[in-house]
């Protein structure tokens, strides 16, 4: 059995997943949100899935939903998203818990070259900085983390992906869907050793460009 906390379990992303390690019985989820009405209870197995109200910003509430958990899957979002970033640290510090999923942004590391490089910065902005201290914060940490960028998110109803590997390797594509990125997160889950410690961009091959085609 793997025990799953997946914090900001209301997410789009974050809701494939869960339907993808579901698949596997084996697997036990522990939902972490702010708000469960955003969840359909109707859809809640009681047997391998347990919600958790909290704040990720704070450590003690963390902490909480990950008491006795393999690894933590964070799909958070916000302004605070670096304050969450250090609070999620200190809890699976204190909990003893090492492995984590870590999604973030593209373009974090000024590593998205060319015209398309020039496209995110402009329309993310700030938000660029915000995240990037938030993936500092898990990066410098001693735990056994995979922080993912994907690509511009799409609906699209595929799982067609590939990685480049390392921060400042230059960012591949435009896009991927968010089904993709649910298939590698659930890949990780399945492989806990798998690109451990490691800064992955995900993109859909053979979609670059100035900016994403459907943009």
């Amino acid at each position: 059995m793997t025990k799953v906390a997946v914090l900001g379990a209301s997410g789009q992303i974050a809701k494939l997943a869960e339907e993808l390690l579901l698949e596997d019985d084996s697997n036990e989820l522990v939902l972490f949100l702010r708000h469960p009405n955003k969840l359909d209870k109707s859809k809640i197995d009681e047997k391998c899935e347990k919600i958790v109200i909290g704040d990720a910003s704070r450590s003690d509430e963390v902490a909480n939903a990950i008491k006795g958990v393999d690894i933590v899957y964070a799909n958070l979002a916000g302004g605070n998203i670096e304050e969450q970033a250090k609070a999620v640290v200190k809890a699976m510090d204190d909990e003893n818990v090492k492995r984590l999923i870590w999604i973030s942004s593209l373009g974090v590391y000024d590593e998205v070259p060319g015209k398309f490089g020039d496209w995110n910065k402009n329309i993310l902005g700030s938000y660029l900085r915000t995240y990037r201290a938030a993936a500092d914060q898990i990066t410098t940490s001693d735990l056994d983390y995979t922080v993912i960028r994907p690509a511009w998110l799409t609906n699209k109803d595929e799982i067609d992906y590939e990685t480049t590997h390392g921060a400042h390797t230059p960012f591949k594509g435009t896009e991927v869907s968010r089904k993709s990125v649910a298939s590698y997160i659930n890949e990780l889950i399945k492989n806990p050793t798998k690109d451990v410690r490691d800064n992955v961009g995900l993109n859909k091959p053979n979609t670059d460009g100035d900016k994403p085609a459907w943009y």
